[in-house]
């Protein structure tokens, strides 16, 4: 993937950068660098082209800020559910199955930043861009052909590996997802919130490939799997919407706080209730409601964050079940 630091290489140029950052001064500007300009990039005429950062800010490290600006996080989080998902089902996903998904989730989201960067570059409305819409319309060149060969490679597993039940499943998300995509990048107003529409077709998913898999009976199956299901549409809801709330304004995120601990306090009695019948349900609803206090937390730190950092810190927030699977043979 690219390097959001690409042209910034040189000694003087990284300290320079540094003491941008931790300056005892209020406010410093950081245009974008010339490396990263092309000869006919319209950024290079508007004032959103330009970062402001306050140096009071902490950044997020090199390496989260490269997994944001390209789009790695929704497929990483998307990763992580879906395996977890797997193991509250106990079935043993193909390999194919979730490298179609984090394929599929990557390209429709540089898609998507890259259709939001062209319609505001072209409409004069810059200033409403944020830094990864930015990163990903400078380095389109490079993203484009990458998202259309990703799309190529979920088109090729889709035909040639995936079972033709599945398919009449996946058709009626694809074109959920496909009315959504449409409708969001046409300005047409959705009949419900955008944040919900977008949680729940990340769950689905998710969780469709475990579901259909599973071989436990339906009764358990459906208090086993779909609780979690429910409550990881909620969380992925209150990840989209906190961000929303962030990204626009100062005045406009009162709300979140309060919000993501209700939703951690629905996940940790949902998870007590589960805990002696179904313990990997109690216990991924227990990561949930981690995640959801981790988002409550960054509410309250989201002052002392830049932007980039912020946006970054709460979909790793989502990655909680990653303990899950690393110490999934403890539990039972």
């Amino acid at each position: 993937m690219l390097n959001p630091f690409e042209g910034t290489s040189s000694f003087a140029c990284r300290n320079r950068f540094r003491h941008a950052r931790f300056s005892p001064t209020i406010n410093a500007v950081a245009p974008l660098p010339s490396s990263l300009r092309t000869h006919d990039d319209p950024l290079r005429s508007f004032p959103g082209a330009l970062t402001r950062v306050s140096t009071r800010m902490l950044e997020a490290p090199r390496t989260i800020r490269i997994w944001h600006l390209n789009s790695l996080d929704a497929p990483s989080v998307a990763l992580v559910w879906s395996l977890s998902f797997a193991w509250v089902a106990r079935v043993r996903l193909p390999l194919w199955v979730p490298a179609l998904l984090m394929l599929a989730v990557w390209s429709v989201y540089v898609a998507d930043r890259l259709l939001d960067a062209r319609s505001a570059l072209g409409s004069g409305n810059s200033a409403t861009l944020r830094e990864r819409h930015l990163f990903h319309w400078r380095h389109r060149r490079v993203l484009l052909p990458l998202a259309a060969l990703a799309a190529a490679a979920a088109g090729f597993l889709i035909f040639d590996l995936m079972p033709t039940a599945a398919k009449e499943r996946n058709s009626i998300l694809a074109a959920a997802s496909l009315v959504y995509f449409t409708r969001v990048h046409s300005r047409r107003n959705l009949p419900f919130p955008k944040e919900l529409l977008v949680g729940l077709l990340f769950t689905a998913g998710c969780v469709i490939p475990s579901w259909s898999r599973s071989t436990l009976p339906g009764t358990v199956l459906l208090a086993a799997l779909f609780v979690p299901a429910c409550f990881y549409a909620l969380l992925a809801w209150l990840n989209c919407h906190a961000i929303d709330r962030w990204e626009a304004g100062a005045n406009s995120h009162a709300s979140v706080f309060g919000t993501a601990i209700v939703v951690a306090l629905v996940g940790l009695v949902a998870a007590v209730s589960l805990m002696h019948p179904h313990p990997r349900s109690a216990s991924l609803l227990a990561a949930g409601a981690a995640a959801a206090l981790l988002l409550a937390m960054l509410d309250r730190v989201r002052a002392q964050l830049t932007p980039v950092a912020l946006r970054a810190a709460a979909d790793l927030a989502l990655l909680t079940p990653v303990f899950l699977l690393l110490f999934a043979r403890l539990l039972p």
